[in-house]
């Protein structure tokens, strides 16, 4: 009988703490977003060089120290500085032994390069021999202020997500309390897609204008969902 009792006051007891933890407080369950746009600043092309013959005469043509002096000249008057330009493998550091083992053989390197403004990269392209570039493209792309950006956007989402609780209770005669939940909806980057910018050495004429590259901008959205006590 004594062991019943005390099971039965555990019970009651149990019962009781639970019926203590139910938050009986009105709360609003709303999402805000902010989003905007940026140009990336830190943009890294690819270039890759080859030597090729003058007029199809194999004893004669354009070596690729020529051609490397040329993307090093242009990348210097283009005001970037030269840690910016980088061997992209380390094959292109053996073309010297090919040409031993080959003398036809035709030499080629690939480059990286770091720029900020695209509109360099066309001036640095027009002042190397358009026949030594086999081809170029957009490796990737960055905005130097990227965590920063995302920190601030993420501070007007909630706010917004505030601002939508506030007039929605509001309209219903009640005041807005304080924020009882914060739960990030992750970020959302849209990278831009560059049309790739490739000029095949057999295809390249030297009289044809620069083309253009699709200058296109990084797209951030970010969402945050807030949990306010209503009053």
């Amino acid at each position: 009988m004594k062991k019943l009792i005390a099971l039965a006051f555990v019970a009651l007891f149990s019962v009781s703490a639970m019926a203590q933890q139910v938050d009986l407080r009105k709360k609003i369950n709303v999402s805000g977003s902010a989003e905007t746009e940026v140009t990336p600043d830190i943009i890294y092309i690819g270039i890759s060089l080859k030597e090729y013959l003058k007029d199809g005469n194999s004893k004669k043509r354009v070596e690729i120290t020529e051609l490397e002096n040329q993307l090093y000249n242009a990348v210097l008057k283009a005001g970037i500085a030269k840690e910016d330009l980088m061997i992209n493998n380390v094959s292109s550091y053996n073309y010297a032994t090919e040409k031993k083992k080959n003398p036809d053989f035709l030499a080629s390197k690939q480059y990286r390069l770091k720029v900020s403004d695209l509109n360099k990269f066309n001036e640095i392209m027009s002042a190397i021999d358009v026949k030594g570039i086999a081809s170029t493209n957009i490796e990737s792309y960055d905005y130097s202020k990227m965590e920063t950006l995302k920190k601030d956007l993420k501070i007007k989402a909630l706010l917004a997500a505030r601002d939508k609780a506030n007039y929605m209770v509001t309209a219903l005669g009640e005041k807005l309390g304080g924020v009882l939940e914060i739960q990030d909806g992750g970020d959302n980057v849209v990278q831009p897609v560059y049309r790739n910018y490739m000029m095949k050495a057999e295809m390249a004429d030297a009289a044809a204008p620069a083309q253009e590259i699709d200058f296109k901008k990084i797209k951030l959205n970010f969402t945050v969902n807030a949990v306010f006590e209503i009053k």
